[in-house]
């Protein structure tokens, strides 16, 4: 009758659905529920609701006409139908009523013996009169009757645990079936004994430890032989009991001799034995419960097939209907987890719904995977609905960029979570022993996504071939007619050509000269040979407009500039960074520009350094009138030698930008290129002529600056020689030069935290400094 070891509800975050046609696939017909097998599993559904034991659980429904309508919507019955099959259910043989009773422990219990410790054991049944309220006792004095199991059952339905020998917090753990016939008024009750084993007074001497004992040696004296102690009881009415119930108890009576006798664990299970349905009679109750499950998620999907949002979340109903089922059929834990498993499972491989669901019911069945629990058919059925996943997932994978595109915003969330679930079915014992031969979960992921990168790449690489054949055929037979009009527009530009003709023509140099390149792999080369000389009229525009923007760029740069450094780690400012990009701008176009011809080449890499070596110098013109500006508002000179050093330290940054123009115009390349037209010298008499003139005047101007710094370090050094001078004879060497060095290292301090390491090495005191320390030596005392 049951399978499982413990009974057990299903939890509430798992109960999730599956699409009708996932019954189809699970049931044993192969197209589904017959007629005659949905109507026995109506009748299955109905007895459940109908035999009902305890007290409903939180959240569950307490209306059974409210539990027939969702049943008849979920099994697709006609009122008339319903009707029918109710009448016959209710004249079915009702079922065996059990409570399933577990003694788990207890602890503080009375010690009764000499030892100060006692022997419990557990006498417990059910009396079928029930228990009297505190309405039915006579009087305030009548006292609670004792050892109820023993006095009133009869000894054939009274059960007993094994006696555990001197412990105060016995652990029995044993379970026993208890039958009733009427949940209303019956009550459970359970004694607590200690067993009172024949000893002589020797021993009993022997287990004395304190004053207590040898009171109970008197106490005992005046017994009976062998008779036991009474330690507490636990009466319970059945019908305050829930479906399953599982808390401590405490022993009663309390008397004002003994007020505390201790607790007792137990677990309570509503179950039932031999129920009159046609599938209960014929089918294991694991299989049913399944069944059942399949068919009332099947009806939840069909419910919510037009939400785009759901998570798989059973109604209040459904969600009754399985624990009772569950309850009554005494399904344990693990199968009601197997059953969920197997249902979502394959759920996921039809509906899109969030991967968490499945995780719960894999963590159950790792949590509690016994092998022997499963006959044959069982594990052959777990071990298929790990194979089918794993497909599945294989698939979904091997077609990554279709299933999961990334412009989608779900989508990563979604990968994440399948990825998930293979990874944590593939860990469980329960995979590696029904599956023991098969791969590897990393190197079948790694196949899939290696197979769908190769289908991706085939598929790019053909509709960039079958894109490219088509531009090309396209090209070919429009070619003549664009080289003409090309032709046409860059002599009709004439001369002079404006900055706006000059911008179009550039680029239209920059696609032509891409072209050409392409055009190489062609068996018939483009008609683009010499292209270049139609544009050679464009090249002064092209120059202009570089330097034009660069000078804009950098006039903007210096504007906007605080003349405060970048930060802690940084001693220039913000336009010394836009310089450095415009030079870089720069190079770029020289790189795009890469004209041919070697002579030409030459001036216009001439016309470069020229500009470049130009705008150098008027960003130092600029950033100093910028620092003029600036320091006219501030009356606190610290404010202005902080933007001195700035500005120097701007100019270094400049200094270092412009040494690096050889590689940025590849002046290496470009000699060898202009060997055979150039005399031998003139590129080092005109570039490197012009590059130091440009770095000669930048050292001017760095120099400058940092020897305006040292004039105000030296006016402060002659005025502390003067003092020095001026000392009395009587004051110590040491302490007359004291406030001449504490001045030197404060000023050293400052102008080397605020000036790049080139430029404070540019700043010793000059030396005009020096015949004030010779003077001040000679006239020392």
């Amino acid at each position: 009758e049951r399978e499982g070891a413990e009974g057990g509800g299903l939890r509430p975050a798992l109960r999730r659905a599956a699409p009708p046609r996932l019954v189809q696939q699970m049931d044993p017909a192969p197209h589904g529920f017959s007629p005659e097998e949905r109507a026995q599993l109506y009748e299955e559904a109905l007895y459940t609701v109908l035999h009902r034991l305890g007290r409903p659980e939180p959240h569950h429904v307490t209306d059974l006409d409210d539990l027939f309508r969702y049943l008849q919507a979920a099994f697709h019955t006609e009122p008339e139908e319903h009707r029918q099959l109710l009448h016959q259910v209710q004249k079915l043989e009702k079922p065996v009523l059990c409570l399933k009773a577990t003694v788990k422990q207890a602890k503080g219990i009375l010690g009764k013996d000499v030892s100060g410790f006692s022997d419990p054991y557990c006498l417990l049944g059910i009396e079928g009169r029930g228990v009297p309220g505190s309405g039915d006792s006579p009087g305030p004095q009548r006292r609670r009757q004792k050892a109820v199991v023993r006095n009133t059952i009869p000894e054939d339905q009274t059960h007993r645990t094994q006696v555990i020998n001197q412990t105060l917090c016995p652990v029995w753990d044993e379970t026993f079936i208890l039958e009733f016939e009427d949940v209303t008024s019956s009550s459970f009750h359970l004694d607590m004994w200690d067993a009172d084993e024949v000893e002589s007074v020797r021993q009993k001497l022997g287990e004395l430890t304190d004053l207590h004992g040898l009171r109970r040696i008197f106490k005992e004296a005046r017994k009976d032989k062998g008779q036991d102690d009474f330690l507490g009881n636990v009466v319970l009415r059945l019908q305050d009991l829930r479906c399953r119930e599982d808390q401590w108890y405490p022993l009663e009576p309390r008397t004002e001799t003994y007020p505390d006798r201790g607790q007792c664990h137990l677990q309570f299970l509503l179950i039932h034995k031999r129920r009159a349905t046609a599938l209960s009679r014929s089918q294991p109750s694991y299989t049913v419960h399944r069944w059942l499950l399949q068919q009332l998620v099947s009806h939840e999907v069909t419910q919510h097939q037009a939400s785009t949002s759901w998570d798989g979340e059973l109604s209040a109903q459904a969600s009754t209907i399985l624990f009772l089922h569950a309850t009554q059929k005494d399904l344990s834990d693990f199968h009601q987890a197997m059953a969920q498993w197997l249902a979502y499972s394959r759920l996921y491989q039809s509906l899109e719904f969030p991967g968490s669901c499945l995780l719960h019911p894999i963590t159950s069945i790792e949590y509690q995977w016994i092998q022997g629990r499963l006959n044959p058919e069982q594990r052959a059925e777990l071990a298929t609905s790990f194979s089918s996943l794993l497909a599945y997932g294989l698939r979904l994978l091997r077609r990554l960029r279709d299933v999961f595109p990334l412009s989608a915003p779900g989508s990563p969330a979604r990968l994440q979570s399948l990825l998930r679930v293979l990874v944590q079915m593939c860990k469980m014992k329960a995979y590696g022993e029904l599956c023991p031969d098969s791969t590897p979960l990393p190197e079948l992921v790694t196949d899939a996504l290696r197979v769908t990168e190769v289908q991706e790449m085939g598929k790019a690489v053909l509709n960039s071939v079958l894109e490219v054949t088509g531009a090309l055929q396209q090209t070919l037979r429009t070619w003549s007619k664009v080289a003409q009009q090309v032709r046409e527009y860059t002599s009709t530009a004439g001369r002079q050509v404006s900055p706006e003709v000059g911008e179009n023509l550039f680029q239209l140099y920059i696609s032509l000269k891409e072209l050409h390149q392409l055009g190489g792999h062609l068996d018939s080369p483009l008609a683009l040979d010499g292209f270049q000389r139609w544009f050679q009229p464009a090249i002064p525009s092209w120059l202009q407009k570089t330097y034009s923007v660069a000078l804009a760029r950098l006039q903007r740069a210096v504007q906007m500039d605080m003349l405060v450094p970048l930060g802690e780690l940084s001693k220039h400012s913000t336009s010394a960074v836009d310089l450095s990009t415009c030079f870089a701008q720069i190079g770029h176009t020289a790189q795009q520009l890469d004209w041919p011809d070697p002579e030409e080449a030459f001036m216009i890499t001439v016309k470069f350094v020229e500009d470049t070596c130009k705008l150098a110098l008027v960003y130092c013109s600029l950033v100093k009138a910028r620092a003029r500006e600036l320091s006219d508002g501030h009356k606190d000179q610290g404010e202005a030698a902080n933007m001195l050093c700035v500005v120097v330290n701007n100019m270094e940054q400049l200094r270092l930008v412009v040494l690096r123009l050889p590689a940025q115009l590849r002046w290496e390349e470009l000699e060898q290129r202009t060997e055979a037209v150039l005399e031998p010298g003139q590129l080092q008499h005109t570039l490197h002529a012009q590059l130091r003139g440009a770095l000669a005047g930048l050292d001017h101007e760095i120099r400058s600056g940092v020897h305006t710094l040292a004039q105000e370090l030296e006016v402060g050094i002659a005025k502390h020689i003067q003092k020095l001078l001026s000392s009395s004879e009587g004051t110590l060497p040491e302490d007359a030069i004291l406030p001449l060095m504490k001045f030197l290292e404060a000023e050293l301090q400052y102008m080397n935290g605020n000036l790049v390491q080139e430029n404070f090495n540019r700043a010793p005191p000059s030396g005009a400094t020096a015949p004030h320390l010779l003077r001040c030596a000679r006239s020392w005392p």
